[in-house]
């Protein structure tokens, strides 16, 4: 007897990303800038994104950072959520929202189990979920 599964078919997908959340009012985000495209281990990165409530009604908004390490020597998820802010926005309203990603938003541990922020490239994602978001890159280098 043969048993096919439809599932197989079917973009594997979740339905809602992590993080989406309804409104009764639209958002958009514009203008993700990074302080700076380099950082030391022990810095820290200022990272500022433009929200505007685009809709007819005043809303909140729940605006997402993650980030990525492209470079890792062990394996870290694909995406970690490292900060948010929750915002309320009249109808036309825009509001500069900012985050810092701190020498503790990047660590991690080592293969000899030391936290620590490993140098290398990072990616900055800003937005209202997981699925949907602006995005920057920047660089950990060596302690001066």
């Amino acid at each position: 007897m043969h048993f096919s599964s439809k599932y197989l078919d079917l973009q594997s997908s979740p339905l809602f990303p992590f993080g989406f959340g309804l409104s009764y009012t639209t958002f958009s985000y514009a203008h993700l800038t990074l302080s700076d495209t380099v950082i030391t281990p022990s810095g820290t990165l200022r990272v500022t994104v433009d929200v505007k409530n685009t809709g007819s009604r005043s809303g909140d908004e729940i605006v997402q950072l993650y980030i990525q390490d492209e470079t890792a020597s062990v394996t870290r998820p694909v995406i970690e959520l490292r900060d948010f802010s929750r915002i309320t926005l009249l109808p036309g309203e825009q509001k500069k929202v900012e985050f810092s990603l701190t020498p503790e938003s990047l660590a991690m541990y080592n293969r000899s189990m030391q936290w620590f922020v490993e140098p290398g490239g990072f990616r900055v994602f800003v937005g209202p979920n997981s699925a949907e978001h602006l995005v920057r890159s920047f660089r950990v280098g060596a302690e001066q």
